[in-house]
């Protein structure tokens, strides 16, 4: 049995998505696992550059609000799922994240994998 096991990180302020990911100063973490959050923590960034911060916290996908095209780029090469210019309640939005509800803009690295998938489908 193959289980799928990601970490999602959302800057948040007060519970609520935090509008520019660039200087977040927190993050909700969610571990999935099939689907279901198995644990939730918020975590203090510190000075610590963002791009260390995800290698250390292994995060494989970012929900956010507004981010510059120099993260998004650099989130890209790290392979790392990104949805931006969402906004809410951080739970909700991870509840509407794993329903599949379309929000935000899908960084061009899920969209190019969605689109694989859709081929690969018609193919067989």
């Amino acid at each position: 049995m193959v289980v799928i096991f990601v970490r999602v990180a959302i800057p948040t302020k007060n519970g609520k998505v935090y509008r520019q990911y660039d200087t977040a100063e927190e993050f909700t973490i969610y571990d999935v696992e099939i689907e279901l959050v198995k644990k939730k923590e918020i975590v203090e960034r510190g000075v610590t550059p963002l791009p260390k911060f995800l290698k250390e916290q292994e995060i494989d996908a970012i929900i956010c609000g507004s981010i510059s095209s120099h993260s998004r780029i650099s989130l890209r090469t790290k392979r790392i799922e990104l949805t931006y210019n969402v906004a809410g309640e951080a739970d909700a939005v991870m509840i509407r994240y794993l329903s599949g509800e379309v929000m935000g803009n899908l960084e061009e690295n899920a969209l190019m994998r969605m689109d694989f998938a859709d081929t690969k489908k018609e193919d067989l």
